[in-house]
This record gives C-alpha cells, sequence and structure tokens, in this order.
C-alpha cells in the first residue's frame, strides 16, 4: 500500500534550469471538453487549475453559449464554440480532430479531460463513448462522462486514463456500493474494479483511494470544506495538466489528489465555510512551488 506524500511532487517539478532552452507545449497541451447551455463553470474550473498545475497550454472545447462564457472569464481562456447547445454526434467529427491535432502540435504532450457540465441527454452520453472509444489521448473522464462511460466501459479498457468517480458515480460505473464499506474492503473494490476497467480510478473521498489495478495509493491530504462544488473539476483539471506532462496515469492521479486536497487545506484554513474552488485553484502554487 503506498502512501501518498510530498515526496511525489520531486519527480514532477525538477527545477527548470536557466541554460536550458525550452518550447511551448514542453509541459503540456490539455483539452477540455465540456460544459452546455446550463453549464459553463466547470470547464473553466478544470482549465485555470490545469493552467496553475503547470501546462503550458488549455484547449476548451464547448457548446457555444458554454465557450462564448468561458472565454470572458480570462484572457487565458481558449475556448473553441460548438454549434447547438449540447454535444451532439455532428461534434464527433471535430473533437476527433482536434484532439490529433493536440497530440501533433505538442509533439505527443497531450491529454484531455472530458466530462463536467455536459448533462445526460441520450444523444450527448452516446457521442461521448463514441468518441472515447476511437480517442488516443490520456484522458480524465469525470462526471457526466462517468455516466456515459457506465453504458460501454470497454471505451477506456487498456488505456492510460483515470477515472474520477465520488462514491456515487463509482456506484453508477461499476454498481458496486462502498460509501459505507469500511476502509479495507472499499480499498479491495476500488483495486477490483480498476482491474477489471484496465484503467485507473482516484475514488475521492475522505480518503482518496487510487488503483491501476495492480497497486493501489492512498491520499489523506484534504479538507471537510471541499464539498464545495467544484472543487472536483479542480481535481480532473490538475489530473489532466499532469497527464498532458507525460506523467503515468497512476502517478498522475496520486499526485492530483495530494495537490488538490493539501490547495484545499490552506484555503480552507483561512476561509473555512466561505472557500470557493477558486481559492482552491490560487492555493496550488504554495503546494507546488
Amino acid at each position: 500500500m503506498i502512501e501518498v506524500t510530498k515526496d511525489i511532487l520531486k519527480s514532477i517539478y525538477p527545477s527548470r534550469l536557466l541554460n536550458v532552452g525550452v518550447r511551448k507545449y514542453d509541459y503540456g497541451l490539455l483539452l477540455v471538453i465540456g460544459g452546455s447551455e446550463f453549464y459553463s463553470g466547470s470547464p473553466a474550473l478544470s482549465t485555470l487549475a490545469a493552467f496553475r498545475t503547470g501546462v503550458d497550454m488549455v484547449r476548451i472545447i464547448a457548446p457555444k453559449r458554454a465557450a462564448d462564457i468561458i472565454a470572458s472569464f480570462s484572457p487565458v481562456m481558449a475556448a473553441y464554440p460548438l454549434a447547438g447547445d449540447w454535444l451532439e454526434k455532428k461534434h464527433l467529427a471535430t473533437l476527433l480532430s482536434m484532439a490529433e491535432s493536440a497530440k501533433e502540435v505538442s509533439r505527443g504532450k497531450a491529454a484531455l479531460v472530458i466530462g463536467g457540465g455536459m448533462g445526460r441527454t441520450k444523444e450527448t452520453q452516446e457521442t461521448i463513448v463514441e468518441f472515447l472509444t476511437t480517442n488516443s489521448l490520456p484522458a480524465v473522464i469525470d462526471a457526466d462522462a462517468i455516466h456515459a462511460l457506465a453504458k460501454s466501459p470497454q471505451a477506456v479498457k487498456g488505456k492510460n486514463s483515470v477515472i474520477t468517480p465520488n462514491t456515487f458515480e463509482f456506484y453508477v460505473l461499476t454498481g458496486k456500493e462502498v460509501y459505507q464499506l469500511p476502509e479495507e474492503e472499499k480499498i479491495k473494490v476500488v483495486q477490483e474494479q480498476a482491474l477489471k476497467l484496465q484503467t485507473t480510478i482516484l475514488l475521492k473521498g475522505r480518503i482518496d483511494i487510487i488503483s491501476n489495478g495492480q497497486e493501489v495509493a492512498l491520499n489523506r491530504t484534504g479538507s471537510p470544506y471541499l464539498s464545495k462544488g467544484g472543487t472536483g473539476d479542480t481535481l480532473a483539471g490538475i489530473t489532466g495538466a499532469l497527464l498532458a506532462r507525460g506523467i503515468d496515469a497512476f502517478i498522475a492521479a496520486q499526485a492530483a489528489a495530494y495537490i488538490n486536497g493539501l490547495a484545499g487545506e490552506i484555503a480552507a484554513k483561512k476561509l473555512k465555510e466561505s472557500l470557493l474552488a477558486t481559492d482552491l485553484i490560487e492555493a496550488i502554487s504554495k503546494v507546488i512551488n
């Protein structure tokens, strides 16, 4: 059993030497696919968290209303608008083309986050599955994309991906109710399901349980004030930023859980009940630097 500590950050964040040249995308290009007519916050939070985690660039792909709102949040937001209010099958070719383009321009240092605020209409869910089945980029599968994946889990089998469910989403994905299980039993179930899906699962909770089916890691950073909306979106963005650097999914999930949890702790010490996900994002720099 691995206990996640700050030591995991040493290999991810070596000092950048002044006499060594770097190019844009050396530290990753992330695609964030999410949002819908009613939801724009989730992709924005994932994007800001990814930037604070050190990714070089983020491209957001969202239905037009959400994309327009997100682009207005900050000058660093590059939001590509899809026609319509929801993700539809007509958008599939665009998603696949943009994923391949991201891989090419970044010299392979690319990943994606998918799911936040997308909704659960039948066509949206089917399009998510079709995209994941064909996609070749490392992916963070969160929120509504977990509900889609539950219908076709083979879409990510054997891929360098991280699924980030809470306990309810874990039940939707696997049919296993773990909320009230003792820690040892919960760990066993997460490991079994990660092995079955042949991918990495990061089960969010008081203690985060991360498994790739072979190994298990526990992350104990966090705060009871992280029940606030948006803190799962920040975790997804952090994880995506690390995958885009070329970090293995199991290691990226551990480091992301540690960063998100400790940044939340730092923000919560000051703000407690008033904590917002944006406060957590601002504390990320104190964790990684």
